[in-house]
């Protein structure tokens, strides 16, 4: 074995952020206060786009607002049980801030390891999971409760501040993902997870096979710059795994940085394809992928590699979303409408009949 300073990635970029609009700004201090302005909005028909950390503004067809809502004041810890494993949060707290205090007592709640500016309400309304999704399955799984401002300005909450929880509808899961669809979040319930344990950095030569190998990573992730399997427990136990693999490994976890590009997009495809995809994918793209997972997240130029790159991965039954595109982009950012659009445009009218939240950014231009 090897371990000390011999595994290294490059530096760790950031989320790329959005530019603010250049459009009247208002940020509400509470739900009440939320929920007022929605009411407001939804009976005059005012458009609004609502910001956290600007960090996920890419995704979805662009949003002509009138109005930009902040959540920027809605950032408070109202309740963290550290015994329960569970985190009462405003949609407006910065994941780093968060995950910051949860490390002083040894806990997480497994949001992007690489976050940059983003909101925890950002990350829920995105559906972003970080590189730990291998083990700790995706957000949604986390999410015990919500509290939605629908966008009639009804305040809404769905799920319950407990692990084992199954009253209700899953109002929590529905949010995660919804970009905006069923109003603005004002807090969520998070399951959290502890961190006490040591952890290891695994160069890999081939990290399907390593995902094969390992029971219940934390991830095995490939980049052109390599491939590294992410290991964390008991030291004699984390140090047999790391030796097995047979590779260089350090102490610690090095995580990558998102790819940046002209255009970056996430490949969707089941588990077994990740490694098929990464073939796919041409010389000069940058790119992250998730053995286990199933999720590439890669970056590069030219809308024409776009489209390929979702022919193939829609002929095998995935998809590629666009994060991010240039302004006069004509790759569409969601690419084959899914099944079910007239079910989503009902459960959305359900939420915000006047449709004043976050308006046609959604599949279907919803």
């Amino acid at each position: 074995m090897t371990t000390g300073d011999t595994v290294r990635l490059v530096e760790a970029t950031t989320p790329r952020t959005a530019e603010l609009p250049p459009l009247e700004r208002v940020s509400p201090g509470s739900r009440e206060e939320l929920a007022s302005l929605l009411a407001e909005a939804s009976a005059s028909g005012r458009r609004l786009l609502i910001w956290g950390g600007g960090t996920h503004q890419g995704i979805g067809y662009p949003v002509e607002a009138d109005l930009v809502v902040d959540t920027s004041r809605l950032d408070r810890i109202i309740s963290w049980e550290p015994d329960d494993l569970t985190l009462v949060v405003e949609a407006g707290a910065r994941v780093a801030e968060i995950e910051a205090e949860l490390a002083t007592k040894g806990q997480t709640a497994v949001l992007p390891e690489v976050p940059g500016g983003a909101t925890v309400g950002g990350v829920v309304a995105a559906g972003v999971s970080g590189y730990r999704r291998c083990r700790y399955g995706p957000t949604r799984d986390r999410m015990l409760e919500v509290t939605l401002a629908t966008g009639d300005g009804r305040i809404v909450r769905g799920g319950g501040r407990v692990v084992k929880n199954v009253s209700g509808y899953d109002l929590p899961r529905l949010a995660t993902g919804s970009l905006g669809g069923l109003g603005v979040i004002v807090s969520v319930c998070l399951k959290l997870w502890p961190t006490r344990g040591f952890r290891a950095t695994v160069e890999v030569e081939d990290p399907a096979a390593a995902w094969r190998r390992l029971y219940r990573p934390l991830a095995v992730l490939q980049t052109p710059r390599g491939s590294f399997a992410y290991l964390e427990g008991v030291p004699d136990e984390v140090v047999a795994k790391a030796d097995a693999l047979g590779g260089r490994w350090t102490e610690g976890h090095q995580w990558p940085g998102p790819p940046d590009g002209e255009y970056v997009v996430s490949i969707r495809v089941r588990p077994s394809d990740v490694a098929r995809a990464v073939e796919v994918i041409p010389a000069g793209w940058d790119y992250v992928a998730q053995h286990g997972v199933g999720e590439i997240t890669a970056a590069g130029a030219g809308s024409d590699t776009v489209e390929r790159l979702r022919t193939w991965a829609e002929s095998r039954g995935g998809w590629v979303v666009v994060l991010w595109a240039p302004p006069d982009s004509p790759v569409d950012p969601w690419g084959t409408p899914p099944q079910g659009l007239d079910l989503q445009r009902r459960l959305v009218g359900a939420f915000d009949p006047a449709r004043v939240v976050n308006p046609g950014r959604l599949p279907g231009r919803i």
